[in-house]
């Protein structure tokens, strides 16, 4: 028999292999790194790093690009997914493409890519892009919060209305990932976290007149003639100047200073008007000086009316803060020499609250505004930028002040802290649920106190968890979970919002008990509005309509069938699934309060409406939420609501009285739709409306009446 010849490999096809097998040895060390480069096709370079020429090839651990202006190195930039791994409330990736200088300041921050539920839909974009704004210029080194700062060292960022947590996320994956990033290239000491970075100087005086303080900076002067203010509104449409002003003449010529050093407002003012405004200022507080000549009057007169001056405001940071009457501090005249002759002048006390920094730069907007007939006002922003001469900040803290704690926690951890007070308040609010659940015998058989109590309760869901703190939950939490058991779960995600963490904990808790009618009966602040406007409808007499149970068995199956939906459609892109469940009017109604375009509010209104004739008719029918709640709903551990054997046959009282149509017309209660407002109960305990309670009250009162006429009768027996 011939030997078995044995084929001999292909030269080609063991080339083709061994070349697979090396691809990632052999793939360049940059190519996770070449994100930058995709993001930046995206992303104008000018939106993250203004001025900038050109980006170099990106590198490094982190990675980052080099940027160039005018050939010399002035930054990086860097994407946050790839330094902190970034990912939002929704557990899907966040991309955000930001710079920073060499001087450890971030220059802009544009997001690449997001799936955040609350921003998929409700909020607009705009908003996105103008919360970002505000982190161009801040000082890494200082400690970024979002609201207003605390202290010293720290820098506030209003977040966006509406989604807090999503604005959190994306403050804290920006700042996170530029001092990582700068700490790697050299720009951010290991320490670069500083408190009290500069302090205004409030003590030291030197005597200086008008030019003086205008040459170093002390004052600030924007000069506007009527030519410039009308060439800058011919580009809104040609606002003409209906007055036929000569052009050369002046329009305003304003002049603008820091007015808290004593060198400055001391000067301005003289030394016993300043020393009496000192006085009245509260630690942290500001002053600026305002004065002007020319035309046009930067007070106006709207002021008086509405509180606000409509043609200033202040910006620092990307944060606008209005300037109001309260603010104001009108100065008749002014003490310093050489002055220039000013039409109107004025003093505006900025208080710490606002979270203005005075020892950072700044810049007041003169808004110049213009109407014409059968067109409405108009403005044109014409900005004067200041930042304090050095001379006014103290040498000694700077830079090399002490550094703080140069890691700070986790996010979550922050927000637990932040959080305590309505921490604390909810868990109290969760702990009278609890003990009204456990003793609901005890109350029930007290109907005026359990429905007070009730009514109470649920004012407390609506206004304080619902619309003060947006504790909605929804059915996108529920998708989230599922998905993060799917594609790696972590826990901190779900620790970023202290309010809803204990509340889905709380019903977590409830459903093994109690079943699904403690969130949707109680905890729920659209389900409470809804039976709130059910409550006014019925004290004002409106009809309430009652569908045929046969009817209404058959419309409750829907709730599930949109769950499904959603559950199977959120396998899918994560956008499809939140528009999807704008079935649910949480966000509109709760979160955002109506301020949303009109067919999600029309859709909201219009469910509102209908409650007020059938009761939570949206909790019935269509709430996706309440369906997945509602399938776990078989496995609590006890039956807590008391039935009779006359429920059913003899007495249809509770399923008439019952709100939802939960108790089917042979007396069982349908766990799937009840929402556990304990009605029932209190019928089961009430003698007066109760049928066998009354024959047993009625037997129980005739044996003491035949007692009491034996009693009676044997008293007359034994009287002589």
């Amino acid at each position: 028999m011939p030997a078995r010849r044995v084929p001999r490999p292909v030269p080609w096809l063991a080339a083709v292999v061994l070349l697979l097998a090396l691809a990632p040895a052999l793939a360049p060390a940059g190519g996770r790194a070449d994100e930058i480069g995709a993001a930046l096709q995206a992303v104008p370079l000018k939106d993250v790093f203004p001025g900038a020429g050109h980006v170099g090839a990106s590198d490094g651990t982190p990675p980052s690009a080099p940027v160039f202006r005018d050939r010399r190195l002035a930054g990086y930039l860097f994407l946050t997914s790839q330094v902190v791994d970034s990912a939002g409330y929704s557990g899907r990736p966040v991309k955000i493409l930001a710079g920073l200088d060499l001087d450890g300041r971030l220059t802009g921050a544009v997001v690449v890519e997001h799936q955040e539920p609350i921003l998929v839909l409700g909020i607009d974009e705009g908003k996105l892009a103008d919360f970002l704004a505000q982190l161009r210029g801040v000082d890494l080194r200082h400690r970024v919060r979002l609201g207003r700062a605390r202290g010293e060292g720290e820098v506030g960022i209003d977040g966006i209305t509406g989604a807090t947590i999503t604005s959190m996320v994306f403050n804290d994956s920006v700042v996170r990932s530029a001092r990582a990033v700068g700490r790697a290239r050299g720009i951010l000491p290991a320490g670069a976290l500083v408190r009290g970075a500069r302090e205004l100087d409030l003590d030291t005086f030197r005597e200086a007149w008008w030019q003086q303080l205008v040459d170093d900076g002390s004052i600030r002067r924007l000069h506007l003639t009527n030519a410039e203010v009308d060439q800058a509104f011919s580009s809104l449409g040609g606002l003409p100047d209906t007055a036929h002003r000569r052009p050369g003449d002046t329009y305003i010529d304003l002049y603008l200073a820091l007015a808290t050093p004593p060198t400055v407002g001391q000067n301005l003012l003289g030394f016993a008007p300043f020393g009496r405004l000192r006085a009245g200022l509260a630690s942290g507080d500001q002053v600026i000086f305002v004065g002007a000549a020319g035309f046009y009057s930067f007070r106006g007169y709207n002021y008086r009316r509405s509180g606000v001056f409509d043609r200033l405001q202040l910006v620092q940071d990307g944060r606008t803060i209005r300037l109001t009457r309260d603010m104001h501090r009108r100065v008749d005249k002014l003490a310093i020499a050489n002055a220039p002759a000013l039409r109107e002048t004025s003093l505006f006390v900025i208080p710490e609250s606002t979270g203005f920094d005075a020892t950072r730069p700044w810049r007041l907007e003169l808004l110049a505004e213009r109407t014409t007939a059968g067109v409405e006002s108009r403005y044109v922003v014409f900005p004067v930028s200041y930042e304090v001469p050095a001379a006014y900040l103290r040498t000694g803290a700077g830079p090399d002040a002490a550094p703080a704690q140069a890691h700070e926690p986790p996010l979550w951890q922050r927000r637990w802290q932040d959080s305590l007070v309505h921490v604390t308040v909810l868990a109290t609010g969760l702990a009278v649920l609890l003990t009204l659940l456990v003793f609901q015998d005890w109350a029930a058989a007290r109907p005026r106190f359990l429905r007070r109590l009730r009514v109470g309760f649920l004012l407390f869901t609506l206004v304080y968890l619902g619309w003060m703190l947006s504790a909605q939950l929804s059915v996108i939490n529920v998708l989230t979970f599922a998905n993060a058991l799917l594609t790696g779960f972590r826990w901190e995600f779900f620790l970023l919002e202290p309010m809803i963490f204990l509340l889905w904990s709380f019903v977590a808790v409830a459903l093994l008990f109690w079943g699904r009618g403690v969130f949707c009966g109680w905890l729920c602040p659209f389900g409470a509005l809804q039976e709130l406007l059910n409550r006014l409808a019925r004290a004002l007499r409106l009809p309430q309509l009652s569908l045929p149970f046969a009817v209404h068995e058959r419309l409750w199956p829907l709730k599930y069938v949109f769950f499904l939906g959603l559950l199977a459609v959120s396998l899918g892109p994560f956008a499809m699934t939140t528009a999807l469940a704008e079935v649910e009017p949480f966000k509109t109604t709760i979160s955002l309060k109506f301020l949303r375009p009109w067919p999600f509010v029309t859709y909201a209104v219009g469910l509102l409406a209908l409650s007020l004739f059938v009761q939570r008719v949206f909790c019935r029918y269509l709430c996706p939420l309440g369906g997945a709640l509602a399938i776990p709903s078989r496995t609590r551990m006890f039956e807590w609501l008391k039935r009779r054997r006359q429920c059913g046959t003899e007495c249809h009282i509770c399923a008439v009285a019952c709100p939802v149509q939960a108790i089917h017309p042979d007396g069982a209660i349908n766990p799937h739709e009840c929402i556990y407002c304990l009605d029932c109960q209190s019928l089961y305990y009430d003698d007066h409306k109760c049928p066998p309670l009354i024959e047993r009250r009625k037997r129980r009162e005739e044996r003491q009446e035949r007692r009491r006429q034996r009693q009676a009768a044997r008293q007359e027996g034994e009287t002589p």
